[in-house]
């Protein structure tokens, strides 16, 4: 399987089950829902930003199909100015390539850093799937595991509407 070693044993840990999709390279929700289309489960859009000063960083996660502009991302999150963050912090927080940006890359994240925005629209989802720190792969995860993995991961995070 691909992905992060480290991301499969920590499941099994947690006794999170999980279906396993292979498919090409994707950088972006557009290329990845090609290969969705006969998968059951919430698919996400997964955003990673930092704050003006670059002292806050945040997961944005949202329906895949959902569209928003920064500045009314910015109005409905109240934290200020947002940018996308670098791939250097990329890296750093999440331990994550760009195209690759998920969840998942809280194992990485030792300093509880991120917070996480999670749209309230995804909390009657029964499954929802993610890169498993790889862009080559997804996990489909019901959904309380998935809120069973957060728990683990100990950041902070809160539920929000996004859109709609």
């Amino acid at each position: 399987m691909r992905g992060d070693p480290k991301l499969y044993k920590i499941l099994a840990e947690l006794n999170i089950e999980y279906d396993y999709h292979e498919h090409p390279p994707v950088a972006t929700v557009e290329e990845a829902s090609r290969y969705w289309k006969d998968l059951e489960s919430a698919h996400c859009k997964n955003l990673f930003f930092r704050n003006h000063k670059g002292s806050r960083h945040y997961l944005v996660i949202l329906e895949h199909s959902a569209s928003l502009e920064i500045k009314d991302l910015e109005q409905r999150l109240k934290q200020g100015k947002l940018s996308f963050a670098s791939p250097r912090r990329m890296r750093k927080y999440l331990g994550l390539e760009p195209g690759s940006v998920s969840p998942f890359g809280l194992i990485h994240d030792s300093e509880n850093h991120v917070h996480i925005f999670i749209d309230e629209n995804l909390r009657n989802s029964e499954k929802i799937s993610f890169h498993p720190n790889l862009n080559t792969a997804s996990l489909i995860i019901s959904y309380s595991d998935f809120i069973k993995f957060l728990e683990w991961a100990g950041n902070s995070y809160e539920y929000v509407k996004l859109y709609g």
